[in-house]
């Protein structure tokens, strides 16, 4: 156990990280996994438990905080008219089963092989944000069916899975190649978020039962304090995020995301050399 004060700076940390993560959320339609991953490989050494255990610590605890994350950004693109329950309906079955493909991956690779896969899929999903053409391209106008919605909605729970985020970068990506808006895709992404954080969630708790040297507080691989704090703040800024979505100009802030997310996956990549 930690002295009481011993627990103010990843207290503080987490905090932080979640105010961030739910503006992330809400802006992009995104669950912020990509910005509670790296925050708690920074504070898992405060936490306790063996360094073996982070990555997948890290990756599982951002799922469960993606659940809250999602729904309620969810909820306010409801509000505005801008989820498209149809899509999510077609697409559960598919997800579902991909998340539990993933989280079985997870169980089989050692925290260094999943910090390069988090690390590669962040590098990918910068790519999105950084060159404009390819969140302008529209190649039809209606949503895949049949095997391709099969195909992109499994991978799509197999890849978020793996890397503890909502998925919706690349959901709002193909719906907006599918001649949907921006902001009927961003609110339908953030539901896509849910649909995978709650069975990965379970998933990563389940598997990680029987593990040892994880931090305090931890249920399987989901360390249940730092869900707290990082879901406790996620909720007040979710809103605020889905109200910058649909009031400013999203050009800049996409690059602002996209030189982030270079910038975590270099930080990944250096973790995961070290290690």
């Amino acid at each position: 156990m930690f002295e009481s004060m011993d627990w103010l700076i990843p207290v503080v940390g987490l905090l932080a990280a979640g105010l961030a993560a739910g503006f992330a959320g809400g802006v992009f339609g995104i669950g912020g996994g990509f910005v509670v991953v790296p925050a708690l490989l920074i504070m898992m050494p405060l936490l306790g438990g063996d360094k073996s255990q982070y990555a997948h610590v890290a990756i599982a605890t951002s799922a469960a905080t993606i659940i809250v994350t999602s729904i309620r950004s969810v909820m306010s693109h409801h509000k505005r008219g801008s989820v498209d329950f149809e899509v999510l309906k077609s697409w559960a079955p598919w997800i579902v089963i991909g998340d539990g493909i993933g989280v079985y991956c997870a169980s089989l690779v050692d925290g260094t092989i999943l910090k390069v896969i988090f690390a590669t899929g962040v590098l990918a999903m910068s790519m999105i944000f950084l060159l404009p053409r390819l969140s302008k391209m529209v190649l039809s106008d209606h949503m895949p069916g049949g095997v391709a919605r099969i195909g992109i909605s499994g991978g799509l729970g197999v890849f978020s899975s793996l890397l503890g985020i909502g998925g919706g970068t690349i959901a709002i990506m193909v719906m907006t190649m599918c001649g949907r808006s921006i902001h009927k895709a961003v609110g339908t992404a953030s539901g896509v978020g849910t649909l995978i954080a709650v069975p990965s969630t379970i998933g990563f708790a389940i598997i990680g039962l029987k593990e040892h040297g994880l931090p305090w507080g931890s249920v399987g691989f989901v360390n249940l304090p730092a869900t707290l704090a990082i879901s406790s703040m996620a909720i007040l800024t979710a809103p605020l995020g889905v109200a910058a979505a649909h009031s400013l100009e999203p050009r800049m802030l996409k690059r602002v995301f996209g030189f982030y997310l270079i910038f975590v996956a270099l930080l990944m990549y250096h973790s995961a050399l070290k290690a």
